[in-house]
């Protein structure tokens, strides 16, 4: 059998979820929605309800040509005459099932691990409900939370299984997400093939507008998605040439960017946007950021000044300028420092998308998953990783993710996932005030607004504008450290600018240190 595993409906009888409505009937205005597979779930029914459950539901989505699965309960499958079995880790295994149940039945197999993925495929599994995405309160013993990256990997793990197997995520999934799930979980080699949806659809005032909203999102890209870029020969070269007409269109458009950041640094990052001919908006209140995407502009997260209420407003703002499809940067300042910020970083990684990640070196290895690091306050502290490492870590994360990621440092390492590209400019300076690292952040906000069409190439003109800017002001006469330093790099950035507006490139011509880094 054929299975469009696209939108998967798993069924909740719990009175908080069905609100006291005939699941038969919720099931049915699914199903009118675009629902392409049933598993009918119930964990307290008694047999008898349950089986003539099953034979009603049945009826149902036979006349809607849709398969109709019992969650756990093979005795129940065959007492209704359904296509088949969902089964979990601790159910009956597919051996014992296949048994039982006809040649042509559909069975399914929740796993979490590669382990359990590769041991299902090989026992004859038609499909994976693969899980938990995220945390969710309608299934309480899920054994790991393993997010798109989980998926990811497990879905490479069984992409040359030598026969196809449909996969299918589950856990948390909504319409706010459901195509960030999609996009984030494709490897390079199988992506999943639907998702399962539970309460979204169930619990939902109208099921079939809710499903059919969820097959709309399913069917379409999201606004964030971008186009791979395929490394070209000279690839340095060519992205230099394209700078100029990028720091151009910053410099004549005006973008907005609205700076969720830490108190500290808040009055001099918005100098620095001021400076490159853009808008700062300093809002940390989640609140106002439905009216402000509106705007269209970019959103920067920077955790730097991190308190109780912080991730929830977070939340809401990444949530809204994603529905917009707009810029999205996180900076995870001292990601490592404490338990505190290392929850906060999975917390909002599961969030939503980030278009940018940028941090120092202890940051991006704390976001990549490294639990073995650890910051002191939110300085990077000494490097553990040479150059080609700290390359390989971007590009991984930057592959993971599909976004962009900048590794922060003497040398900045930028990646897309396929191309890493090495930054040597800017000036020791940098280092001895605070808030050059954060303004990066509200930099790249502002130029990935502006050109969104090469994402790593906006990034990429913004840093160079910020690096050359202050190796100008550090070479003036009248700067004599930090103190000096600071007005004189606003005016570098405010001449650049200027610069860009008169069309003179000259600013550029032959300052650019980048390289690619082959990994």
């Amino acid at each position: 059998m054929h299975l469009n595993l696209s939108l998967y409906l798993v069924t909740d009888s719990t009175p908080a979820i069905l609100k006291g409505r005939d699941l038969c009937t919720v099931v049915e205005e699914a199903l009118k929605g675009g629902v392409t597979i049933v598993q009918y779930r119930d964990k307290k029914c008694d047999t008898g309800l349950m089986i003539e459950t099953a034979k009603k539901l049945h009826k149902i989505t036979q006349a809607y040509g849709v398969p109709l699965l019992i969650n756990d309960r093979v005795d129940v499958a065959l007492a209704a005459g359904v296509e088949g079995v969902h089964l979990g880790q601790d159910d009956m295994n597919i051996t014992e099932a296949k048994k039982l149940l006809p040649t042509d039945a559909v069975i399914g197999i929740t796993a979490s691990s590669i382990e359990e993925a590769q041991r299902a495929v090989a026992e004859g599994a038609d499909y994976l409900g693969v899980g938990t995405m995220f945390a969710t309160p309608t299934k309480k013993d899920t054994k790991s939370i393993i997010g798109t990256a989980g998926t990811k990997i497990i879905l490479e793990a069984i992409a040359d299984a030598g026969r196809p197997v449909g996969v299918v995520s589950i856990g948390g999934i909504n319409l706010s997400n459901v195509q960030r799930v999609l996009y984030q979980s494709q490897s390079a080699k199988k992506g999943l093939d639907g998702v399962a949806v539970v309460s979204a659809i169930i619990a939902a005032e109208d099921p079939r507008e809710a499903a059919a909203k969820f097959v709309k999102r399913i069917n379409s890209p999201p606004s964030f998605a971008s186009t791979v870029q395929v490394p070209r020969d000279n690839e340095a070269a060519l992205l230099v040439q394209e700078v100029p007409g990028i720091v151009r269109k910053v410099a004549t458009r005006h973008p907005l960017v609205h700076n969720m950041i830490n108190y500290v640094v808040a009055n001099f990052v918005a100098n620095v946007v001021l400076s490159i001919g853009a808008s700062p908006i300093m809002s940390p209140y989640g609140d106002e950021a439905a009216d402000l995407a509106l705007n269209d502009g970019a959103l920067v997260i920077n955790m730097g000044t991190l308190n109780s209420d912080s991730v929830s407003h977070y939340t809401k703002a990444i949530k809204a300028y994603n529905e917009r499809g707009n810029p999205v940067i996180y900076d995870p300042v001292g990601a490592a420092a404490t338990q505190i910020r290392r929850s906060a970083v999975t917390q909002l990684m599961s969030v939503g998308y980030f278009d940018l990640i940028k941090g120092n070196e202890g940051e991006i290895r704390q976001v990549s998953g490294n639990s073995a690091v650890r910051q002191r306050g939110v300085d990077s502290g000494p490097s553990t990783l040479n150059s080609l490492e700290k390359a390989t870590l971007a590009r991984d994360l930057a592959r993971r993710e599909r976004n962009i990621v900048l590794l922060t440092g003497a040398v900045d390492y930028l990646s897309d996932g396929e191309r890493v590209i090495a930054v040597e400019n800017g000036h020791e300076y940098l280092g001895q005030v605070t808030g050059t690292g954060c303004a990066i952040g509200a930099i790249s906000g502002c130029f990935l607004t502006a050109h969104r069409s090469d994402k790593l190439a906006a990034v990429l003109s913004g840093l160079l504008m910020y690096e050359i800017a202050a190796e100008n002001a550090a070479a003036k006469d009248y700067v004599r450290g930090p103190g000096s330093f600071v007005p004189a790099f606003l005016d570098e950035l405010y001449a650049i600018r200027q610069a860009a507006v008169r069309n003179d490139d000259s600013w550029l011509s032959g300052r650019a240190k980048i390289r690619e880094v082959q990994v």
